[in-house]
């Protein structure tokens, strides 16, 4: 699971990825100035597990976090932005979009900030850049069927009615994400990777001084109105402040933050917001040999969770051994857990729930 920021100049954006990924990352390749870094997803059900096993292996789950190359600057008139080539570079691969805007006042900075303005405008060039890719194709879909006599349905036709079909959308500066699209047509527009379809979360870096009061700034108050008829998550945080928390020892990091009147770091809202934006949760298999907490969709099933494991647990699947999370941190033990019969079977049909333990039984 990938998780792109994107941010004009003076957003923080910078400053948010060293947060999450306590200050390593490295290039993303390509003669691109976009960052890439791993950061192991926080979880107390993980970390039980770990104490309870003391296991040889360790393998909490992973988002990569990624920083896009925003080079931007002023358009040619003098007003508004202009975006370079190279603002996408890497961001169409991720799975959701982390939009980083300014919400603090600086001397250095000659306008003050406008949280709503900036996020329009970054949402403004993933429609544009979107809609780019759609005439571009449509553009060689009309030549290719010039070139061709018979009149029967050919796959560029239906190609081409879907994307007319989103092309409207974007003319009426919607995002695509607000279709709703069949099974044909998500296979149609899959290798496109547009933009507007993934799923977008909006952090506004806020001044330290503004941490306490950020429930209730009223410079987001509009903002918040837009995002929640937009069904998107807005989180406000001091990105200075995480950076700074995210170099400190672990348990040096709790006291500071305290003090600040931080409940929870940066890294723990935004991978958890994540995770809502994807719709997706996470399972365990646990044992002597190895703690591992594994992603999946919600939704996903028995035989598609043995599957992310490995196949031949898929291909050769006879039963899951099921124990829920909360049953075993009630029970203390695996034993005794099993022992008050918290421990079931299920098939392959089951539907995996968030923090299941999950051990299969199959026969290859």
């Amino acid at each position: 699971m990938k998780v792109g920021l994107i941010g004009l100049p003076n957003s923080g954006k910078t400053s948010l990825f060293y947060a999450l990924t306590r200050g390593e990352g490295s290039p993303l390749g390509g003669g691109s100035s976009a960052l890439i870094g791993v950061v192991p997803v926080p979880d107390p059900r993980y970390t039980f597990a770990i104490d309870l096993f003391h296991p040889k292996k360790r393998s909490p789950a992973t988002i990569e976090v990624l920083d896009g190359a925003a080079q931007v600057g002023q358009s040619a008139s003098g007003h508004g932005q202009k975006f370079g080539s190279d603002f996408f570079v890497g961001i169409r691969s991720v799975d959701a979009i982390v939009q980083v805007v300014r919400g603090y006042e600086s001397v250095s900075l000659p306008d003050a900030p406008n949280p709503l303005k900036e996020a329009n405008a970054i949402s403004e060039e993933l429609l544009l850049a979107d809609l780019q890719v759609i005439e571009n194709r449509l553009e060689r879909i009309k030549k290719q069927l010039a070139t061709r006599k018979q009149s029967t349905v050919v796959p560029e036709v239906l190609e081409q009615e879907v994307l007319l079909r989103l092309k409207e959308t974007l003319d009426e500066f919607k995002p695509l994400r607000l279709i709703e699209m069949n099974e044909d047509e998500k296979r149609i527009i899959k290798n496109f990777d547009f933009l507007t379809l993934k799923p977008v979360i909006i952090v506004v870096n806020i001044a330290e001084k503004d941490i306490a009061d950020s429930a209730d700034l009223p410079l987001l108050a509009a903002l918040k109105e837009q995002a929640e008829s937009d069904g998107t998550e807005v989180i406000a945080l001091c990105a200075s402040v995480e950076q700074e928390v995210a170099g400190l020892p672990e348990d040096e990091q709790r006291e500071y933050l305290d003090a600040l009147g931080i409940e929870e770091p940066a890294r723990d809202r935004l991978i958890r917001a994540a995770y809502r934006a994807l719709g997706v949760q996470s399972f365990f298999t646990v044992g002597e040999d190895e703690v591992r907490a594994w992603t999946i969709p919600q939704g996903a099933t028995a035989l598609t969770s043995a599957g992310r494991i490995h196949s031949d647990l898929a291909r050769g699947f006879i039963r899951a051994e099921v124990l829920a999370f909360d049953d075993l941190i009630a029970a203390k033990t695996w034993d005794a857990a099993k022992s008050a019969n918290k421990l079931r079977l299920e098939g392959k049909e089951y539907i995996v729930k968030d923090g299941d333990i999950l051990n299969i039984r199959f026969k290859v």
